[in-house]
């Protein structure tokens, strides 16, 4: 299996790049891991308009996904599992043979109705509102923690 975050828009915190390479790194000693980006689309008048902004957006999420992949969305009304069910999670996804895993971050203002249709199963990281570089660090984080996790390693301490 591999695992693909699926990120809208450039990382806007440079000092948290090294952070994030090495989570990367870490979690591609346990499977193939890799952090697509969807080019920022936001020109100055799409800001004044987050709903077309949402659809637009939308349409390049749902472009980049496969049929049967298995999909995740990292958003504020997901639920909201501890490190070790988020273990469980990802060991259940292992074990059931898929080939690919995607976790999707959106932009500002979130999902268009139609990600939401494609895309059921959600996971937030908090309750609070993060940016979305601490979103790709956290999310990235929670995955090496998990994997340390299934393998009794000893980085995660309950």
């Amino acid at each position: 299996m591999q695992i693909r975050l699926l990120v809208v828009g450039p990382v806007q915190e440079r000092n948290l790049d090294a952070l994030i390479e090495g989570y990367t790194q870490r979690i591609g000693h346990y499977l193939p891991f890799s952090i697509e980006t969807i080019p920022d689309i936001t020109p100055v008048a799409l800001r004044k308009d987050p709903e077309r902004l949402k659809v637009l957006e939308g349409e390049q999420i749902l472009k980049r996904l496969k049929a049967g992949e298995e999909v995740l969305l990292l958003d504020e009304r997901g639920k909201e599992p501890a490190s070790r069910e988020l273990a469980n999670l990802l060991q259940k996804k292992m074990l059931s043979g898929i080939k690919r895993w995607t976790w999707i971050i959106g932009g500002a203002y979130g999902f268009s109705e139609a990600v939401y249709a494609r895309v059921p199963t959600r996971i937030s990281l908090s309750k609070l509102t993060l940016t979305h570089t601490m979103v790709r660090l956290l999310a990235t984080e929670q995955l090496y923690r998990a994997f340390t996790i299934l393998n009794n390693e000893p980085y995660h301490h309950d």
